[in-house]
């Protein structure tokens, strides 16, 4: 997912309902309404919530971020300042995992490593759209131009680190370097794996991150075709400011932090704004957790992508999350109310 190219307007855009596609409707409910609310670690959330909400325009949430830099008790500052809202667009809730990637690589080429990272070009910054995937990768237009950032030993991995858009890249000394996204070629994405359930390879259901690389791996120029079917293609810049320690840059321009950071649909959630996830599945989560990213999927008020963490565990176990339930924004009480009049006490 391309999350760091919606920051400019992500920022900018209001908590507005989408009248004209979906009926919203705000409900608000008690903290004792939420389920594992008592038992989770409001301490941990508050820290990230302090992370980016120095970042937010508007008086009330600036507000409270001045509080919560006093350092309260985090759980009271939150049941005391703060009401749960659902909203709710007539679409299911629905969340997904997303990870930093780790990739091989090399600041330079070899046989090894031939597979570029590059920078965009400033034609594709003035031309939208620009070239395809295709024409990108198999032309000559990268090529002798100086934009490489370091060169990789995995297409498959280069392909969803562009899905993902950012990562890290481990360098053959054991360094590592992050990218971050930085440009993009202006063509819409278009599934791979969508495009694998049309051809009848996969049911639905059967689809993941893994099982779409493993057959591309075992039938490599069928494989390279069904890379081309995606016409996007994404451009990085180093991100030489972010310790590898820390998570990689959001939608607010801040580290995100794993099992904390949630992706939402900025038109219905204030990017910063704590979220309460109850999430159902194999593996339940209910827990409290900072709007900090965003997502060209993750369209919807109960749309919502949790950030797992960094490397091939957390993009398995990434993988496997599509599951249901329900999320609740924490809004300021005031906002709150006007968004739910009727709720007046």
């Amino acid at each position: 997912m391309i999350r760091a190219a919606l920051f400019a307007c992500a920022m900018l855009v209001p908590l507005v309902a989408r009248a004209s596609m979906h009926e919203i409707a705000y409900d608000i409910t008690s903290f004792d309404a939420l389920d594992g609310w008592a038992e989770d670690d409001h301490q941990a959330a508050l820290d990230v919530f302090l992370n980016t909400c120095p970042d937010m325009n508007d008086p009330d949430w600036l507000s409270l971020c001045a509080l919560a830099q006093q350092k309260p008790d985090a759980r009271q500052f939150f049941e005391l300042f703060f009401r749960p809202v659902l909203i709710s667009d007539g679409k299911p809730a629905l969340f997904t995992g997303y990870f930093e990637p780790e990739l091989n690589g090399s600041l330079h080429p070899s046989d090894r490593f031939r597979y570029p990272l590059y920078r965009e070009p400033e034609a594709s910054k003035e031309i939208n759209p620009w070239l395809t995937r295709r024409e990108i990768e198999t032309g000559p237009y990268m090529q002798d131009r100086g934009l490489e950032i370091a060169w990789v030993d995995d297409p498959v991995e280069l392909f969803f680190l562009q899905i993902q858009g950012s990562g890290r890249i481990r360098l053959p000394n054991g360094r590592m370097i992050r990218v971050g996204y930085g440009g993009a070629n202006g063509h819409s994405y278009r599934s791979i794996g969508a495009e694998l359930v049309r051809r009848g390879v996969y049911s639905r259901h059967q689809v993941s991150a893994e099982v779409i690389k493993n057959w591309v791996r075992r039938n490599p120029e069928e494989g390279r075709e069904l890379l081309f079917h995606n016409p996007s293609y994404v451009f990085f810049r180093r991100i030489d400011s972010v310790p590898a320690e820390l998570g990689p840059l959001g939608a607010m321009n801040r580290s995100v932090t794993t099992g904390r950071t949630v992706a939402v649909d900025p038109a219905f959630v204030p990017l910063g704004a704590p979220v309460w996830i109850e999430k159902k599945g194999a593996e339940a989560m209910h827990r409290l957790m900072i709007a900090q990213d965003t997502g060209s999927a993750i369209k919807g008020a109960q749309r919502a992508d949790i950030f797992i963490g960094t490397g091939d565990e957390a993009g398995r176990e990434a993988g496997q999350l599509k599951d249901p339930g329900r999320m609740l924004v924490l809004m300021p009480i005031q906002r709150a109310y006007a968004l739910a009049p009727d709720a007046l006490p």
